[in-house]
């Protein structure tokens, strides 16, 4: 296989990325992931799925939690609640030296790429990973108690309000980040890969950049999604929520018609099997394999399923178009 492009959120792409990280080799991938979610806290910048996947790929990551960093300690937490500041957001005390290492780096005119890249790399991560754009992309959620800003939503409200639709500030204005905008013009790309990250939450940001999609739609590569519904549920995260308040009943069915006219297959989890057939009549091949990740094992399983699933469908394009 050629070049392989990944989108991804948090925690759920996180662990698919580590597989594919152990799988192809670091020329061979290009890990792109949302930003919609970052936000500024306490006077710092915070890209929590940047931080993700960079804590994963290079084995820190918090395996009980799925986020944050491993032996974790908390007392800068212990003294914002003393003095009865904002603690509704987890900062751990490690932690803090990406954030502060970030916010400084920005202030005095870096991008985000070159944080990302250059943090990633003294962390010892080989695999090229980048954020989806260099330029602000903020998710907000129109919920039933108003507008909240994604943070807010997820994790002070922790998905309580009903939500209306989901909206991208600052897409419009956006542009694919330079190694992004580089991997999709590679002549060797084979395969996009869409992680089983939230479809609404985490994917959908990284889309509504200008020219993304049409891109990943006029793309020769296979391009494969590894649905994150398995029995109507999602395994970690708001996204069967979501998709039952925004009227779509969670499914994988739902994640093939969100995607649909982008993809050329999904891979769906042995639970599912019953719905492959029902999927490959509407013209999307579809794949069934283990989907849950609960160890490295499972991880690098479903890297090589999905690698093996995109290299069988073949160039994309030419599908996708009939």
């Amino acid at each position: 296989m050629g070049h392989v492009i990944a989108l991804c959120g948090g925690v759920g792409g996180a662990k698919l990325e580590f597989g594919l990280s152990r799988v192809l080799p670091a020329a061979d991938l290009t890990i792109v992931v949302n930003t919609g979610d970052d936000f500024e806290h306490l006077g710092l910048a915070i890209a929590p799925d940047l931080d993700t996947v960079t804590y994963t790929l290079a084995g820190l990551a918090d395996r009980e939690r799925g986020w944050g960093l491993a032996d974790e300690t908390w007392s800068f937490m212990a003294a914002l609640t003393r003095l009865g500041l904002e603690d509704w957001y987890l900062l751990g005390d490690h932690d803090l030296a990406t954030h502060v290492e970030r916010t400084r780096r920005l202030a005095a005119g870096e991008t985000l790429s070159a944080v990302a890249t250059d943090l990633a790399a003294r962390l010892r991560v080989t695999h090229a990973l980048t954020p989806m754009s260099d330029q602000p992309v903020r998710t907000w959620v129109d919920t039933d108690a108003g507008p909240l800003a994604f943070q807010p939503y997820f994790v002070r409200e922790r998905c309580a309000p009903v939500a209306r639709g989901v909206r991208f500030e600052g897409a419009a204005g956006a542009r694919p980040s330079p190694a992004f905008a580089a991997a999709l013009a590679r002549p060797d790309l084979d395969a996009i890969v869409i992680c089983p990250s939230n479809p609404y939450l985490s994917i959908d940001p990284i889309l509504a950049i200008p020219k993304v999609r049409a891109a990943i739609e006029a793309a020769a590569a296979a391009v494969v999604a590894v649905s994150p519904i398995v029995g109507g549920q999602a395994i970690k995260g708001p996204a069967a929520k979501l998709m039952r308040e925004l009227g779509h009943a969670p499914s994988v069915s739902a994640v093939a018609d969100h995607y649909r006219g982008l993809i050329d297959g999904l891979v769906i989890d042995t639970v599912d099997a019953a719905d492959a057939a029902a999927l490959r009549k509407t013209g999307l091949a579809a794949h069934v394999t283990g989907t849950v990740m609960r160890g490295d094992d499972d991880r690098i399983a479903l890297a090589v399923e999905t690698l093996a699933f995109a290299a069988r469908l073949g160039g994309g394009r030419t599908r996708r178009l009939g």
